[in-house]
């Protein structure tokens, strides 16, 4: 996620760092070469496009930019879908680790393992949403559960499992009452919750022939509007066509960043940066003296 403080008006022409205009670049260069090549054969040949007028593709332009502006809600829709699901799994982390601390019998060690767990669940949320390795998950479960539970296919809901039959063995034991049991099956309830909902926004993309359609629209419009204006404008034309061409492609960009929200591009959301808040609340909860620092923005952008 890209996080920077607010440019000057003369700045903002020059910033390449969380622009999108670096991941189209090549497509600003083609239309730009194209726009140019149109002007030349005008000026070459007066007359050749005389009749060909703008009218037509502001027409264009404008239902271009309203379906561009449906697909990138829906895109932005998915993208701040998966930063409340990650909101809420730090709230319910916290909330977990507050009870647990307030409510389960004062032994230490079962109750660092439940709350050590509950960041192991998150660093695994967040390897199987990225693709990552699991390294960092072994690190906050004791080594002989970790042998255990690294060979399943669900990771994070082998996790929960574990939690849950630990608070089953305390409720067995009698250590805790009916409602308490209730209170922490309805924790893991929530973070289960947040799982199914997170896999859905992972496994279920927009519709691919929507995008495509859009894309070449995008291409269509920006290779036949300079053929309108090149008639009034001549070599002013490509300056129009270009800068028409980063608005749409640029759009175009943005949704397909934005939907998938659990990559690594610049505006994605900061999964690293969450786990480790989730990290820094489990650790505090546990009286720990020494806690990670949060994790600050590198070049702009926050992981």
């Amino acid at each position: 996620m890209i996080l920077r403080p607010r440019p000057t008006v003369f700045g903002l022409l020059f910033i390449l760092r969380g622009s999108i205009i670096t991941a189209i670049a090549a497509e600003l260069v083609v239309i730009v070469v194209w726009a140019v090549g149109v002007a030349a054969v005008a000026q070459a040949t007066p007359g050749r496009f005389a009749g060909l007028t703008p009218a037509p593709f502001t027409l264009l332009g404008l239902a271009l930019s309203i379906f561009l502006g449906f697909r990138n809600n829906a895109c932005y829709e998915r993208w701040w879908e998966a930063r409340r699901q990650w909101g809420q799994l730090l709230a319910e982390s916290r909330a977990l680790a507050r009870d647990v601390g307030a409510l389960m019998p004062q032994e230490a060690t079962t109750q660092r393992r439940l709350v050590l767990r509950s960041v192991a669940f998150a660093h695994a949320m967040r390897a199987q949403l990225r693709g990552d390795g699991l390294a960092s998950t072994a690190e906050w479960l004791p080594a002989a559960e970790w042998q255990r539970v690294v060979t399943q296919a669900g990771l994070p809901d082998t996790i929960l499992r574990a939690q849950s039959d630990d608070f089953a063995a305390a409720w067995r034991r009698g250590d805790i009452t009916d409602n308490l049991y209730r209170l922490f099956s309805d924790r893991l309830l929530a973070m289960t919750e947040i799982q199914a909902a997170c896999e859905r926004l992972r496994s279920t993309p927009t519709p691919f022939a929507y995008t495509l359609l859009l894309h070449r629209t995008a291409w269509l419009f920006c290779l036949l509007v300079p053929f309108g204006l090149v008639a009034s404008l001549g070599f002013g034309a490509p300056i129009v066509t270009v800068i028409l061409a980063y608005a749409l492609f640029g759009l175009d960009a943005l949704g397909q960043e934005l939907e998938e929200p659990f990559g690594r591009t610049p505006n994605a959301i900061p999964l690293d940066a969450l786990v480790r808040n989730i990290e820094i609340a489990a650790l505090e909860a546990l009286g720990e003296a020494e806690l990670p620092p949060p994790l600050l923005p590198r070049d702009y952008v926050l992981l």
